[in-house]
């Protein structure tokens, strides 16, 4: 999330880097008062202000990008997987049902004991599902390689509707451990004028032919050899 939302949000960025300093600084007040055997809750409250503004602005934008981008990766999923499969993004943080003010208030004790910050944003995570499931767990490698690719097209689609023209799109290696179907599929889409270019890499030769042989759209192959262009 962080690496999309930094593309086209500039006070995002500049908000998660402000949030990663005061981070540090807390934490390294934290390590202080264990080594000199004080605590200054005074002087722990101008970190946790400074945190409370600037974690609450980043959450808020990470859950409005999920919510759009939920959608449009799901059906990218659906037409690869032919509709066989659901999957979803849980986005999981404390910030659902708690200000991150009570937050830092309520493990201020605990900060205290393990001398670093326990809760915030930092902390957040998404959790990626196959049926209700974690992928990593329960997906095969053609499940898990099909969620990130329709991962990475509703990004790119993500993108383009904010800057307004075509990224380039980049697939390394995407073929592999996926089955015909879905390899049918993934042609399918990224044939279709929507993308614009595309470089796709794939180290089986004949492999990629009859790949490309399915593809409508004008293409030229490239064979490299110890990173250098041969044909």
């Amino acid at each position: 999330m962080d690496s999309v939302i930094s593309q086209y949000d500039r006070k995002y960025l500049e908000d998660l880097i402000r949030y990663n300093r005061v981070l540090q600084q807390r934490n390294k007040l934290l390590k202080d008062f264990a080594s000199g055997s004080r605590f200054d809750e005074d002087t722990l409250s101008i970190w946790d202000e400074q945190m409370i503004v600037l974690g609450t602005s980043i959450y808020e934008k990470r859950k409005d990008f999920l919510n759009k981008l939920m959608p449009v990766f799901q059906e990218y999923y659906q037409m690869i997987s032919l509709g066989n499969e659901t999957v979803n993004l849980d986005y999981k943080s404390l910030l659902h049902d708690n200000s991150l003010r009570d937050l830092l208030i309520n493990a201020r004790w605990k900060d205290q004991v393990t001398q670093y910050t326990t809760v915030g944003i930092h902390k957040d995570d998404l959790e990626l599902t196959l049926g209700g499931y974690p992928i990593k767990k329960m997906g095969s490698q053609g499940q898990q390689k099909t969620y990130l690719i329709a991962l990475k097209l509703a990004q790119f689609d993500f993108i383009k509707q904010i800057a307004g023209f075509n990224p380039i799109l980049l697939l390394d290696d995407i073929f592999d451990k996926l089955d015909s179907q879905r390899v049918e599929q993934i042609v399918k889409l990224v044939s279709e004028d929507r993308f614009g270019q595309i470089f796709i890499s794939d180290t089986n030769r004949d492999h990629l032919n009859e790949i490309l042989s399915g593809m409508e759209q004008e293409y030229q192959l490239f064979v490299i050899d110890k990173g250098a262009i041969v044909s």
